[in-house]
């Protein structure tokens, strides 16, 4: 039985086999794998870094009373904490009261008007459960000698009864910056429309805001503030994330989703301060971190939720830009796309005329 000879003008895959693997999809395989290790390295970095390097940097607490004898005690509190304390002195108790519940400082240490009274530290739980703790430690190494009997210690705005740590909106951090980031991936995935696309990021902005509100006041019992002001605090910060995403990936494509990764879940979730304040951050990472729709966020609810929106005007700033800088890039690349010569298919081609056949 004779055999037909193979043709050496047959193509390459036959002659070679088609079980042969291409040569350039080895080559990725290495680059992968350096790639996300890179990637892993970093994501702990972010991460664990400022959690190593945390502690008070520059907490502005003040003190309250007499010059002379709130002099003793801001020196006190000074070397303790060398650059802990971004230090103020106020004229009294009442003067204190007013500047922590408008945010602009942690807490005080109220100092008598006479010689022998004992000095009395004002806290703020909510505003940050790590650095009231801190104060209370440091409210016994005030006067050794009576730290038996105690230093009277006011918490003026006290966590809920069911969550008395106050670690609620702590523990809540990552899934408030997980969620605006999932949902602008999977509208981006699964609405093609724009105009669908823009109705499924408010809608869910909105709907995702007063449900994650209700679960945290009502089901959890971690806030007791204004429903209303929290929801629509929660609802901002997720319309920020959001559309920044939806944003990228309308003029990026799929790089922008990873960038907006990089900037949310990477550098925003870790350096938000919401755990303990951006003070508590390493110096100048938790500024920057306020400059991100995480921290942002996160100072936004804390506000809202416990202080009735002080100290949020910042906040409402940076939202309101990483908001409008989104949909201005949304509209965009929706633009781009939309244009005539983008959606229009490449005319063909006329064969170039030969001057002679072969």
């Amino acid at each position: 039985m004779s055999r037909k000879p193979v043709s050496n003008d047959a193509p390459a895959e036959k002659r070679l086999g088609a079980a042969s693997p291409a040569p350039d999809g080895w080559r990725k395989v290495p680059i992968l794998v350096v790639s996300l290790t890179a990637l892993l390295v970093a994501m702990l970095t972010a991460f664990a870094l400022p959690a190593i390097n945390s502690g008070p940097h520059k907490v502005p607490i003040a003190v309250a009373g007499p010059h002379a004898a709130a002099e003793k005690i801001a020196g006190q509190l000074e070397q303790a904490k060398p650059g802990g304390f971004h230090i103020r002195t106020l004229p009294d108790a009442e003067a204190a009261r007013e500047r922590i519940d408008d945010r602009d400082i942690y807490g005080a240490v109220v100092v008598g008007a006479t010689s022998g009274a004992k000095p009395e530290v004002l806290i703020a739980t909510t505003a940050s459960p790590t650095i009231a703790t801190t104060l209370r430690t440091l409210a016994r190494a005030l006067d050794p000698a009576t730290a038996d009997s105690g230093i009277v210690v006011r918490d003026l705005h006290p966590p809920t009864a069911d969550d008395p740590n106050a670690v609620g909106l702590s523990a809540g951090a990552l899934p408030l910056v997980l969620g605006g980031y999932l949902a602008a991936a999977a509208i981006v995935s699964l609405v093609r429309d724009p105009a669908q696309r823009a109705a499924t990021a408010f809608g869910f902005s909105i709907a995702g805001g007063f449900a994650l509100t209700a679960v945290l006041q009502y089901g959890f019992g971690v806030t007791n503030g204004n429903y209303a002001l929290t929801s629509l605090a929660v609802t901002f910060s997720t319309a920020a994330t959001c559309w920044t995403v939806i944003g990228l990936q309308a003029v990026l494509g799929g790089a922008g989703l990873g960038l907006g990764a990089a900037m949310m879940i990477f550098l925003g979730n870790p350096l938000s301060g919401l755990a303990g304040g951006s003070e508590w951050l390493p110096t100048p990472w938790g500024t920057f971190g306020q400059f991100l729709p995480p921290g942002a966020g996160g100072t936004l609810l804390r506000s809202t939720a416990f202080f009735d929106g002080s100290g949020s005007t910042r906040a409402l700033i940076v939202l309101s830009g990483w908001l409008l800088g989104g949909l201005a890039l949304f509209v965009l690349g929706s633009r781009r796309r939309a244009s005539p010569k983008a959606a229009a298919p490449a005319p063909d081609r006329e064969p170039e005329p030969t001057l002679w056949k072969s």
